[in-house]
């Protein structure tokens, strides 16, 4: 990374008091350890849209389909107001260059998904995304998002934090005047993510694959588009313990001829105590990382499988 990169967020999650009762869901992972790395663009669409702090509770009220956005007590409805405003600021968070965002679980402007749809009466009827959120993710569909409960589970913080970095060396690949890219950019970055784009997808990996060979027969500002939603598509799917044995033993490989009995063999026992789940992923990555520096392995040693995202973010220690 070449500085900080900007990310969107819902404003109560950074500490700002901009909930209806007044308060925040400040949350300290967000802030002080991914803070280090990126720079927030905070948003708040209930009280940027006009409402007070602090103000009447709402939720999503009638057609799952199209909810309306009412208030609890009183059953005003915002809906108008808050689409209105929603669609002019996800035009000015265009220039932002956002590599993700994050959202307030559950909440009826902001939530990413399963935000609770009642009926008139107050009874459930469904579940959907706030109309902040929708508006967003319609606009945006390239653009990684999460929402900062489902960050508490280690394999959707790391996969959501993966993608983000990905997204921004991506970015980077750009002219920093132009914006346009070119065609050997484009191969160096498919040939240092190779690998980490397998982890996600074989089916994905190949197909960028053969995009990429067949790129100069090919338009080259739809040749890149193509290539950047089949790169997001591939990351949205999972990483597995399966998919990252097949990688782990693929770069294996890479080391027939300088590993020695003994390594090979402690090798191959780390990875049977990553199947057996008796260590987190980090641990075969560190000591395949061990390999690459003492044998001086140059393909591997430029693969960002092996280092997508800051150590000191600890993801891999849980996964």
């Amino acid at each position: 990374m070449k500085d900080t990169f900007r990310i969107g967020i819902s404003a109560c999650l950074l500490g700002q008091a901009v909930r209806y009762d007044g308060g925040h869901k400040h949350d300290r992972f967000l802030t002080d350890t991914l803070g280090q790395y990126v720079e927030y663009v905070p948003v708040c669409p209930e009280v940027e849209c006009g409402l007070g702090v602090p103000r009447e509770a709402m939720r999503l009220v009638g057609d799952p389909a199209t909810p309306r956005l009412m208030t609890r007590r009183s059953g005003i409805d915002h809906t108008e107001q808050m689409v209105s405003w929603a669609q002019k600021r996800v035009k000015e968070l265009e220039s932002e260059d956002l590599c993700g965002f994050i959202f307030k679980s559950r909440s009826p402007s902001s939530g990413m998904e399963r935000v609770k749809i009642y009926s008139k009466e107050g009874h459930p009827v469904g579940s959907g995304s706030g109309l902040f959120a929708k508006t967003f993710m319609d606009h945006f569909p390239l653009i990684p998002v999460e929402e900062e409960g489902r960050l508490h589970d280690p394999k959707l913080r790391e996969n959501f934090i993966e993608q983000i970095f990905t997204l921004k060396r991506w970015r980077e690949t750009r002219h920093p005047e132009t914006g346009t890219k070119k065609m050997k950019d484009l191969i160096g970055f498919h040939s240092e993510n190779k690998l980490l784009i397998l982890s996600h997808s074989q089916k994905q990996y190949r197909k960028m694959g053969k995009l990429v060979a067949e790129g100069s027969q090919k338009d080259a500002a739809a040749l890149f588009a193509e290539y950047e939603a089949l790169l997001v598509d591939a990351l949205r799917l999972k990483t597995t313990q399966k998919k990252n044995i097949n990688v782990l033993q693929h770069m294996m490989g890479y080391f027939k001829k300088q590993l020695s009995a003994d390594e090979k063999q402690e090798l191959l026992e780390v990875l049977e105590a990553y199947r057996a789940d008796e260590v987190p992923l980090i641990v075969p990555v560190t000591l395949i990382n061990h390999y690459v520096r003492k044998y001086d392995q140059p393909y591997l040693k430029n693969q960002t499988y092996l280092k997508p995202h800051p150590a000191a973010l600890k993801l891999r220690n849980h996964v």
